[in-house]
């Protein structure tokens, strides 16, 4: 008689014993989405230090302006409209006002 008494508690021992293994909440189930977050953790740690750079390059060309427009000038030799542009080349005495104003009144 003892022995049905001892299969009948090692059984119900290992129905106990399965959901906290194999079920639904069970360890390896807990310990596989821990390993999950801990990767997702990082991928969105790069994420955000990524979208830190590209949000530091949007506001310097919302706001600054200044730098593209003197790459513009320098690289690219752009003027904006109704601007004048004088360029001195070589060793020339400089030229008075009175001979800039009349030099730009004969453009005209």
């Amino acid at each position: 008689m003892l022995r049905p008494v001892t299969l009948a508690l090692i059984a119900l021992i290992l129905l106990l014993q399965y959901p906290l293994w194999l079920g639904k909440g069970s360890w390896l189930k807990v310990w596989d989405i821990d390993r999950q977050v801990e990767a997702q953790k990082k991928i969105n740690q790069q994420t955000q230090m990524r979208n830190a750079v590209l949000d530091a390059e949007v506001r310097d060309l919302k706001k600054g302006t200044e730098a593209i427009e003197e790459r513009a000038r320098s690289e690219l030799g752009m003027v904006k409209r109704d601007e004048v542009f004088f360029q001195i080349v070589g060793n020339h005495p400089p030229v008075s006002a009175s001979g800039v104003g009349a030099a730009q009144a004969s453009s005209h």
